[in-house]
């Protein structure tokens, strides 16, 4: 018995640990929108008029950033990857909700907590209160979803890496290298 209560209270701690860090994370990504000017309005509607490519570069570096660092983590050991399985009914219904909410506010989700972090007002009202009711909704929607449009076209957990039977860096080195030269393209046009 009380070696069950000691092992509670460790696990406890550790995901006590485990909020702290993704709340720092989350912190310190919004900093990151913030200052590289993707939580302004002007910014993102320029993307999607295709005038202002600041998001799409900022996108691509933390792609690249991301898989490099994940990946490295999961080579040293430090971390395991527990991948999710998935479906092309799961990608379209996330596409859709994601993409109407995007085209009548003008932010994603990220960009709505640090446009609120900013003080914007059309975030706070418009962007917490869509977040707010688009998850009410599909939590009331999900239990027919899931048996239904979720299921079809389901592919598992399924990675390219794994899909083509190679060491995952036979894939990170020649997509980070496509990033970092599509990335020079944009920057070498005016973009």
């Amino acid at each position: 018995m009380n070696g069950e209560k000691s092992e509670s209270v460790i696990d406890r701690k550790a995901d006590n640990r485990e909020l702290l860090t993704g709340l720092g994370f989350g912190i310190l990504f919004g900093f990151l929108l913030h200052k590289g000017g993707v939580t302004k309005y002007d910014v993102i509607v320029g993307q999607l008029l295709l005038t202002d490519f600041t998001v799409i570069k900022i996108m691509l570096s933390a792609v690249a950033t991301g898989m490099v660092g994940v990946y490295f983590m999961k080579s040293m050991g430090w971390v395991r990857l527990s991948l999710k399985s998935g479906s092309l009914g799961m990608n379209i219904v996330g596409a859709l909700i994601f993409g109407v909410g995007f085209a009548l506010l003008g932010y994603c989700p990220g960009t709505i907590a640090g446009a609120i972090g900013n003080g914007y007002l059309d975030a706070l009202t418009g962007g917490l209160a869509g977040i707010l009711l688009g998850t009410w909704i599909f939590a009331i929607l999900y239990p027919k979803l899931k048996k239904g449009i979720l299921k079809r076209g389901e592919f598992g957990d399924l990675t390219i890496p794994g899909l083509l039977k190679v060491n995952d860096w036979v894939v990170i080195v020649p997509v980070v290298t496509l990033i970092i030269l599509l990335l020079l393209l944009i920057e070498r046009a005016g973009f």
